[in-house]
């Protein structure tokens, strides 16, 4: 697993941004930090990673950010926050009622190319926008999809703000609604955060 802090200004109030799929900094680079630190994980190739985490200690106020299959990898880590949002993902990411279906997420995995890759990126929102540039390779992406099956979320783990897309073409708008249990919140796609002006919005 990757890092990179965004934003590192020796602010007291810290978010953790758990990035999606295939993802950098990319999805997020537009949005205003305000009065936040902003760290972002990423690349869930594995799980390890060689940041010590004992470095966010320093902080008053710790906020969990996770976003579609970050929701899921968030879990796995024991930190504590302030509170933690979920945007369009799930704790069952790839599950036939409450995820992307087993059998469409097993033929991505095994088929994936180049094309399906841009197939993929269109289907994350409404209209792509102009700013949008992930530096992610192919590989890496590739290989991540197949990592990611093999990663089983803390079901215990609780989220107390949840953001559902009302046109979710990657993770279904009404497998979302199964699981949370609540109604879309959001007008858009898979990936909202063009939407949003600030990190704020999120907390």
């Amino acid at each position: 697993m990757e890092y990179k802090w965004l934003n590192k200004k020796e602010n007291s109030k810290l978010i953790l941004f758990f990035n999606g799929w295939g993802m950098d900094e990319g999805i997020v680079e537009h949005l205003e930090f305000s009065d936040f630190d902003v760290l972002m994980f990423y690349d869930y190739n594995n799980l390890s990673t060689n940041f010590d985490f004992k470095e966010l200690n320093k902080y008053c106020s710790k906020y969990l950010v996770a976003w579609s299959m970050g929701v899921m990898t968030a879990t796995l880590f024991s930190l504590e926050y302030k509170s933690a949002t979920a945007i369009n993902g799930t704790l069952k990411p790839i599950d036939n009622h409450f995820g992307i279906p087993e059998r469409i997420y097993d033929l991505t995995a095994k088929n994936f190319s180049p094309k399906g890759k841009d197939i993929f990126i269109k289907n994350m929102f409404d209209n792509i926008p102009a700013k949008f540039n992930i530096k992610r390779s192919f590989e890496s992406q590739k290989s991540e999809l197949k990592a990611l099956k093999n990663y089983k979320a803390d079901l215990n783990f609780l989220y107390d703000k949840i953001f559902i897309s009302d046109n979710d073409n990657i993770i279904p708008t009404k497998n979302q609604k199964a699981y949370w249990g609540i109604e879309p919140n959001i007008k858009g796609g898979h990936a909202p955060f063009f939407l949003f002006k600030g990190w704020e919005d999120f907390v």
